[in-house]
């Protein structure tokens, strides 16, 4: 089920196209990738969500009907420019930030206990946001982004500044919120965290968008028929064996064994190919190679570039 969708949403500034009838559909539940290098137009598409901004043309819906003022109670938005008062009490500020999304001060007070705690971060109360190092201003950002618990979620570039402790807790912390019932729209250059984390994916390069859909549905989209093939045995007969229709990639031998990268032609399968190997060699491991969505990203990214601009 659908929460949110933006329909041909199109928005120009002073000389530049930042989007250009760009539509999305984000299921319910779900965390959705959006995708694309810098200047691509995803982060003014995550401030007309936000309402923010306005869009030239297009439209968008929450919950099946046109997204008005009044949803933005319902929507948690960390931007990748974050919003901290340098000069404000940590504390403070998030019960301010609490308040101003619509909670009384005792349930704000209760949340920020809880998250507090769990982030084991008691004693930053007290200290000034500017006294805090960029990765513990985004812990607290990232409070309270989540605090009045809204029903979507949006969280732009919201790894940056962490180590690798960090970014895996707030992974874990990302996660738990879908299986709460919120839906995520999240936007990164790190592709093995989109790998992780998304279920669907939008990619936008130059103002449009370039692909979407089910993230696994995109990788095996862009597979090659390549096969991974460990094997024991004499390596020399392998190119003897394979007929036209089967291309030895690259081959390489340890004392354990041999590896091979084979291509498949012609509409060849890997089990035909399983039972060409068998008789003459002993067969370790035989996986098909799926590319990541690092690879397909600066695939496309490159194609829409053109030959010339890579």
């Amino acid at each position: 089920m659908e929460l949110f969708s933006a329909k041909n949403v199109s928005k120009s500034f002073v000389n530049h196209k930042a989007l250009g009838n760009v539509s999305i559909s984000v299921p319910e539940k779900s965390i959705y990738g959006l995708l694309g290098p810098n200047g691509a137009g995803k982060t003014t598409l995550l401030r007309i969500i936000n309402q923010i901004t306005a869009p030239d043309t297009g439209e968008l819906f929450f919950k099946g009907r046109r997204l008005n003022p009044g949803d933005i109670h319902r929507i948690g938005y960390m931007p990748e420019e974050r919003g901290l008062y340098k000069k404000m009490k940590v504390g403070e500020q998030a019960l301010y930030f609490g308040r101003l999304k619509g909670l009384d001060k005792k349930t704000a007070m209760k949340r920020l206990k809880y998250w507090f705690e769990k982030f084991e971060i008691q004693s930053w109360w007290d200290k000034k946001v500017e006294e805090l190092s960029k990765g513990m201003q985004q812990k607290v950002q990232f409070i309270i982004t989540i605090l009045h618990e809204p029903e979507m979620l949006i969280f732009d570039e919201p790894f940056s500044g962490f180590d690798p402790i960090n970014t895996n807790l707030l992974k874990n912390e990302v996660t738990a919120l879908r299986d709460r019932g919120a839906t995520i729209i999240f936007s990164t250059h790190n592709m093995s965290s989109v790998e992780e984390l998304c279920d669907h994916i939008t990619l936008i390069d130059n103002s449009r968008v370039i692909i979407n859909g089910e993230i696994n549905s995109i990788r095996q989209k862009f597979k090659l028929d390549i096969y991974r093939v460990g094997f024991q045995g004499e390596a020399e007969k392998l190119n003897d064996l394979l007929s036209s229709n089967y291309q030895v990639l690259n081959l390489t031998s340890t004392p354990g064994g041999h590896t091979a990268r084979i291509k498949l032609h012609n509409k060849s399968t890997d089990n035909v190919l399983l039972n060409m190997l068998l008789p003459h060699f002993h067969i370790t491991s035989f996986t098909e190679e799926i590319p990541g969505m690092n690879d397909i990203f600066i695939d496309l990214v490159n194609k829409q570039k053109g030959p010339g601009n890579q």
